[in-house]
């Protein structure tokens, strides 16, 4: 998951897709905890949540870092990976996001960025999806 994934949540929830997307984010949430879905954490998450002025929601997404099985670290592979996906046209965060589950060996990277989902049609490494998708595809 991306960090605008992790803060659907705290968005206004009166549109119904932001309600959608936060209640499957949740559940997402539900089954990592249970154990039934893996987590996979990344550097460029904890930089990103660091910048969240909202303490609160820094607060909450980071305590999902020691849920996760896998944390990734920055390494040439992942930059190298990163500078094809921004060719691409990912911005650089995100391309950096999605390098980072390519090479956790992630079968989804969950986003709710209608550009990174786009984009994101075009990458056959890991599958890009919102979570109302996921749910649906892997029938939680």
């Amino acid at each position: 998951m991306d960090n605008c994934c992790f803060n659907r949540p705290f968005d206004d929830q009166s549109q119904i897709r932001i309600r959608l997307e936060a209640g499957a984010k949740l559940l997402v949430q539900d089954k990592v905890r249970e154990g039934q879905l893996q987590l996979v954490w990344s550097y460029i998450l904890d930089y990103e949540n660091s910048a969240n002025p909202f303490e609160e929601r820094r607060t909450a997404i980071g305590e999902w870092k020691p849920k996760a099985t896998v944390d990734v670290g920055e390494t040439p592979e992942i930059l190298a990976t990163a500078d094809i996906l921004f060719n691409k046209g990912l911005k650089a965060k995100d391309a950096l996001h999605v390098a980072c589950a390519i090479h956790a060996g992630c079968e989804y990277f969950l986003t709710t960025d209608d550009s990174v989902l786009k984009k994101g049609q075009d990458i056959s490494d890991v599958k890009i999806v919102d979570p109302p998708t996921f749910v649906r595809e892997v029938r939680l």
